[in-house]
């Protein structure tokens, strides 16, 4: 059979075929789901947690698209609105079939003295769906959720008016809402690129204002004013230095007042007894500097504290991870500082808690050999800090972040001895940089959990680990990065987010697509000689072109006729026969053939013809990164691999 005829039969079959996915969306309206079985997006799991510990209630949607699978649910009146407004939404998701949205006309709301919605618990109560078209909505009411302003919605316009009256804003219907934007993504590469040189300036503030503690005068001398390290403390003025000259000192001591407590580096050591922290600070402005810290305790995690804070909703988690034994320990310490620090720990390195503005600069920490018998380098808690300049060898985590939003973790190196678990590992914290690190041998190198936003992760290195950096939440940025040689180079379960100009090399699975929601935007990476470019099993097709142009896969069939730098010819690097490319003989010829032509043309106009996975329609024809590119395989050929 010619070519022709292949060409005939094959678009008959599919002509036919597409039949079989053609969805009468007018046909019926589907049910609402229970909210929990949606795909969620909006708002961030710390602030949706918050609110179901405080009673706070957040106005709801849920979406069934024409061409999705799943039920998309929003936390958020704003995040729903803002996202079926976004540029390539209707294309990855098809339009809304049905949306659904809270219906509190029956409900009895409060607005309570610190703005926020409640619903009393009552049996009169209850909170159904009402189609978003057949809602009316009170914006610019006093009320409010953890993420801000509160669209509240009602099946009816008394109900909805009552509100206005009793809490301020007005009525609108789903039109005028539809047509107003609430910036609750704002995911651009410009505001990114902006904010990133604001968290460096701001961590440079930061560190020129802790420096500053070393300057205090010397008021007591250990050994010379006073005999021991505990006695030197508690004879020192607040604002003054304790020197310590070389050798070794009992510690397990306490910092109550602003002081600095400064060695003579290696040479003077601070012991510890093996049970307990070995310094802790509960003063502001404390500084630790130029010592080596042993005697560590085993303790990683405490079960009796202060039940101060016992009914926030995160107080287990701050027993499990923040109370344990550390070499240095900030408490209530804000803009303290730890440099020039070596620490010894079969459990935390440093640990600093409920102290913003403290600074961790070029400290190293040598944790277990084996990541589960040890703790944090860092432990970071509702803090917002610079981590810097350090070496973490071993231990569970080399930094790890709760709550911390708007830290900065930048240059620092971890190593893992046979495998750390995590190299930078944040939990509950949005809008945080974490920059230039490098790590190797980790279980990941950088990963973000827990539904935060914002986050920056930019500049930063992992080799020879399972992953390199893998990013969740949403509104984030992954870019400049290079990840070589580990089993997954990147993986995305993030939304909205933007991964570009990263080099992604000689990993078994260049990026892994994990996100059922197909929202991020993927362009200007260099895809180079990985085992698979992309693994995307999940979820409808992801375009990862913007603007005309996409990324750079080595090997990608095709050629650049026009001189625009741009392949003239759709790369599916998940596809069965594009993905081979690189390893299989005769596949390029076969990618090229005017059967695969016709296939992905078709693929492009029929709906149910659209293929899971991954299409470039604008493959790069030269790496983003040339000099990047040729060193990572100049590398890799040295090393034989």
């Amino acid at each position: 059979m010619n070519s022709k005829h292949v060409l005939a039969v094959l678009f008959a079959f599919l002509v036919v075929s597409s039949t079989a996915f053609a969805v009468d969306v007018g046909a019926c309206r589907p049910d609402p789901v229970p909210f929990d079985d949606t795909i969620g997006m909006g708002m961030t799991a710390a602030a949706t947690v918050e609110a179901r510990e405080r009673g706070v209630e957040i106005p709801r949607a849920e979406v069934f698209y024409s061409q999705y699978r799943y039920v998309v649910g929003y936390h958020g009146i704003t995040s729903l609105v803002d996202e079926l407004g976004r540029e390539g939404h209707a294309r990855q998701f098809g339009v809304p079939h049905a949306v659904y949205v809270s219906d509190y006309a029956d409900a009895q709301l409060e607005v309570g003295d610190d703005d926020y919605l409640r619903v009393p618990d009552t049996p009169s109560t209850y909170v159904g769906w009402v189609a978003a078209e057949e809602a009316y909505f009170v914006v610019g009411s006093r009320a409010r959720t953890p993420a801000g302003e509160a669209i509240v919605p009602f099946s009816s316009r008394s109900a909805a008016e009552k509100f206005a009256v009793a809490h301020g804003g007005e009525v609108r219907g789903w039109d005028a809402i539809r047509a107003t934007s609430f910036d609750t993504e704002a995911a651009t590469r410009e505001a990114f690129e902006s904010e990133v040189r604001g968290q460096h300036q701001w961590a440079h503030r930061r560190v020129a204002d802790a420096g500053g503690l070393l300057d205090r005068p010397v008021s007591v001398v250990v050994g010379e004013d006073a005999e021991t390290l505990a006695r030197a403390v508690a004879a020192a003025p607040p604002n003054t230095t304790v020197r310590v000259p070389p050798g070794s000192y009992d510690a397990n001591l306490t910092i109550d007042k602003p002081l600095t407590l400064r060695g003579a580096g290696n040479a003077t050591r601070l012991r510890g007894d093996g049970n307990g922290t070995v310094v802790t600070a509960t003063a502001p402005r404390v500084a630790v500097t130029d010592l080596r810290i042993t005697g560590v305790g085993g303790t990683l995690s405490a079960e009796n504290v202060s039940t101060d804070r016992a009914d926030q909703w995160d107080y287990r988690v701050q027993l499990g991870y923040g109370y344990g034994d550390a070499g240095v320990t900030f408490d209530s310490a804000n803009g303290s500082l730890v440099r020039n620090v070596s620490i010894d720990t079969p459990s935390n390195g440093v640990v600093v808690r409920w102290s913003p503005n403290a600074v961790v600069d070029d400290v190293r920490v040598n944790g277990s050999d084996d990541w589960q018998d040890g703790f944090m380098g860092v432990m970071v808690m509702r803090s917002r800090v610079v981590v810097q300049d350090s070496t973490f060898a071993g231990g569970r985590d080399g930094v790890y972040t709760h709550l911390a939003d708007g830290l900065v973790v930048r240059d620092n190196r971890m190593v893992g001895r046979d495998e750390m678990r995590f190299g930078v590992h944040e939990m509950y914290t949005s809008d945080a940089l974490v920059a230039n690190n490098t790590a190797t041998g980790t279980g990941m190198g950088v990963v973000v959990m827990t539904r935060p936003t914002g986050n920056l992760v930019v500049g930063n290195e992992v080799r020879d680990s399972y992953s390199g950096v893998n990013v969740g939440g949403r509104a984030s940025y992954v870019a400049g990065n290079v990840v070589v040689n580990n089993h997954y180079g990147i993986e995305s379960p993030s939304q909205t987010t933007i991964y570009e100009r990263n080099v992604v090399a000689n990993n078994d699975v260049g990026l892994r697509a994990s996100s059922l929601i197909p929202t991020n935007r993927v362009v200007s990476n260099d895809f180079v000689d990985n085992d698979r470019y992309v693994s995307a099993s999940l979820g409808p097709l992801r375009v990862w072109t913007a603007e005309g142009r996409g990324n750079y896969w080595n090997d990608a069939p095709g050629g650049d006729t026009d001189g625009d730098g741009v392949i003239e010819r759709p790369f599916q690097p998940s596809g069965p026969v594009d993905s081979r490319v690189d390893d299989v003989s005769g596949a390029t010829t076969l990618a090229e053939s005017p059967v695969l032509t016709a296939l992905r043309a078709l693929q492009g106009v029929v709906p149910g013809l659209r293929p899971t996975g991954v299409v470039d329609e604008a493959p790069l024809a030269d790496p983003v990164r040339p000099a990047v590119v040729a060193n990572v395989t100049d590398a890799n050929q040295t090393r034989g691999r």
